[in-house]
């Protein structure tokens, strides 16, 4: 079970998304809150796993709230406002729903929550040293599996990221900075070369000074990373 909250100014808005929640089994709405600061103190006081919010809100917004938070539950963005999707998508939110909000369109973006909810359970519960050779991602409204054995490099374009894999020709493109996917690699497969390349340790076939190759690619090694492949090959480049 989901244990949620739902946060909205307007009190249609609040008592409509409280209605659509209670239609779906595995979320449990703990509680509703006018402004940010009321869903801040349920925070503190309740374990919160996936929170509904919308943006445009007094006094604090949906995006400066979810900014402020040191342990980020779940997201999903609520909103009549379509030009803050990118910003949310960069925060890694869940889903990002615009107002009136089709209940199908809504369950849609909790089956996501809660497939993540459930593979982040999982890991939890992985015994010992083990761990998992995948990762989920949120790719066009659905999780897609990608093993860490199949990514070649993945690129920091702005707003969003490129994955190469070696199963296929065509990227994985979705929105999301790159230090969120960082923070999901494993760090002993994989290495930051660039504020805007992290590569697959196995697929480097060659290093220079200012430069990394993946099979026919080259790829550029920022400044402050240097030390990173120094370490990765054992000598100073000269």
């Amino acid at each position: 079970m989901l244990q949620c909250i739902a946060v909205d100014d307007e009190p249609l808005a609040l008592d409509l998304l409280e209605d659509n929640i209670s239609k779906v089994p595995y979320l449990n709405l703990v509680a509703k809150c006018g402004d940010a600061f009321e869903a801040l103190k349920v925070l503190q006081n309740h374990p919160i796993d996936l929170i509904f919010i919308d943006i445009q809100m007094p006094g604090l917004t949906g995006l400066q709230f979810i900014e402020s938070l040191a342990q980020k539950p779940m997201v999903i963005l609520i909103t009549a406002y379509k030009q803050y999707a990118l910003e949310g998508y960069t925060l890694d939110v869940v889903d990002y729903l615009v107002k009136p909000v089709p209940i199908d369109r809504f369950i849609k973006a909790c089956n996501k929550a809660n497939a993540l909810f459930e593979m982040k359970n999982a890991n939890k519960q992985i015994p010992g040293n083990a761990r998992l050779d995948y990762f989920f991602l949120n790719v066009d409204y659905s999780l897609l599996k990608i093993m860490f054995n199949d990514i070649i490099w993945i690129e920091g374009l702005r707003d969003y990221i490129k994955i190469h894999l070696k199963s296929t020709t065509k990227p994985v493109v979705t929105r999301m900075a790159m230090r969120a996917i960082e923070e999901q690699l494993p760090t002993d497969q994989f290495i930051r070369i660039h504020k805007s390349y992290v590569v697959s340790i196995d697929s480097i076939i060659a290093v220079r000074k200012n430069s990394v190759f993946i099979n026919e690619q080259e790829l550029p090694v920022g400044e402050t990373y240097r030390d990173s492949i120094a370490k990765l090959t054992g000598k100073n480049m000269p």
